[in-house]
Parts: C-alpha cells; sequence; structure tokens
C-alpha cells in the first residue's frame, strides 16, 4: 500500500501544456475516459482544425487532430506513418490512488512496469497507451523538492 509524505499532497504547479497528435479520437475517448479522464471539449469536423482536451483532476491532456491530419503535421510528416508515438518521452500523471487505479486498469491498459515503490519513495506503475505513448502513474508530488530525486547510491535493475 501506498505510503505517503505529508509533502506528497503538494502536487507541481505547472503551466507546460501536452499536445498528443493521435489519428483517432474515438479511441482517446475510450481509452483515457477509463483511466478517468473526462472531456472538456472536442471539435470533430475531420480536418486540421480538430481538437481535444480532457482533464482528470487538474492534469490537462490535449489531443490533435484525431484523423489522418496527423500524418501531414509539417515536423512529423518526416517519418515512417508507423513510428511509435512518443518515444523517448514519459508522461507522468499524479493520481490520489495509485493503487486502485492500477487495478481498475489492469483488464484494459498495457501495464508495461508493475506497481513498485521507487527508490525516490512514491509509487508508480508505467502504461503504454493504444499510440505508444508512455505514460507514467504515481502518486501526487512536488517534483521540485529534491526528496523526490533519484537517490545517488541508486541501481536501475
Amino acid at each position: 500500500m501506498p505510503c505517503y509524505h505529508a509533502s506528497m499532497t503538494k502536487n507541481t504547479n505547472n503551466h507546460l501544456q501536452v499536445e498528443l497528435h493521435v489519428p483517432d479520437f474515438d479511441i482517446v475517448l475510450d481509452f483515457y475516459g477509463k483511466l478517468g479522464f473526462r472531456t472538456v471539449w472536442q471539435r470533430s469536423n475531420g480536418d486540421s482544425g480538430d481538437y481535444l482536451v480532457m482533464e482528470r483532476a487538474g492534469t490537462i491532456l490535449s489531443f490533435w487532430p484525431g484523423n489522418d491530419q496527423v500524418f501531414n503535421q509539417s515536423y512529423f510528416n518526416r517519418f515512417p506513418k508507423d513510428t511509435k508515438r512518443g518515444f523517448g518521452v514519459e508522461i507522468v500523471i499524479t493520481v490520489e490512488d495509485v493503487q486502485k487505479l492500477h487495478d481498475e486498469i489492469k483488464s484494459f491498459a498495457k501495464i508495461v512496469n508493475p506497481l513498485v515503490k521507487r527508490a525516490w519513495g512514491l509509487w508508480d506503475f508505467r502504461i503504454e497507451d493504444p499510440f505508444g505513448y508512455y505514460l507514467r502513474i504515481t502518486e501526487p508530488h512536488d517534483i521540485t523538492d529534491n526528496t523526490y530525486a533519484i537517490p545517488d547510491d541508486f541501481k536501475d535493475e
């Protein structure tokens, strides 16, 4: 069971906006809806103006365009269509009850790292979304507090 530090109730105040480029909003709505995200707003006209914003307890993710226009984007169009989305990026989502969410999503999510307490004191697990984005689900914490830094003697196994 997760052990909460007093400072873990403070989440990082961050002004970063994350936009995930995806070819199908229906898959997004299903998968992220099961993770507890709700639709804030959506525009779907079948063109490059389509957009979806979803939110879960203060975590906001945006998605563009939900159609084949994703393959024509000026930067990403130079990569093969089957390139794994988000390669080299970990998207961190904090939740109040990591164990509960872990248990709820086992039936539909691809869990790539099991639920464990990490060397820096937080419980987390990692999943891959249907497009290949790598998501870490972890406890609320303030990442600017170096209490959550990887310990100097940490050995990755």
